[in-house]
């Protein structure tokens, strides 16, 4: 993934911010950043596990689906901070 491609999705990319289990952020930046181009993933204030997901344009309603499906299906806590 090139610099120009980063910066992109910086400029128009959607943020979305949670907080989840500190031993689960990897997990779960693994999982989402393995839809190559969809999101990506990151660690705003380890200590209190908050996240941001910065979500390509066009794929918010699939990346929602993702972790509501990680809640579901893997049962991590995973909670939308406004």
């Amino acid at each position: 993934m090139g610099g120009g491609y980063i910066q992109q999705l910086n400029m128009q990319s959607i943020k979305r911010s949670f907080v989840t289990e500190r031993n689960r952020i990897g997990y779960i930046r693994f999982t989402i950043e393995s839809y190559d181009g969809m999101a990506l993933v990151s660690t705003v204030d380890h200590r209190c596990a908050l996240i941001e997901v910065k979500i390509s344009p066009g794929c918010e309603q699939m990346v929602l689906e993702l972790i509501e499906a990680l809640r579901r299906e893997e049962g991590l806590k995973i909670m939308e901070v406004p």
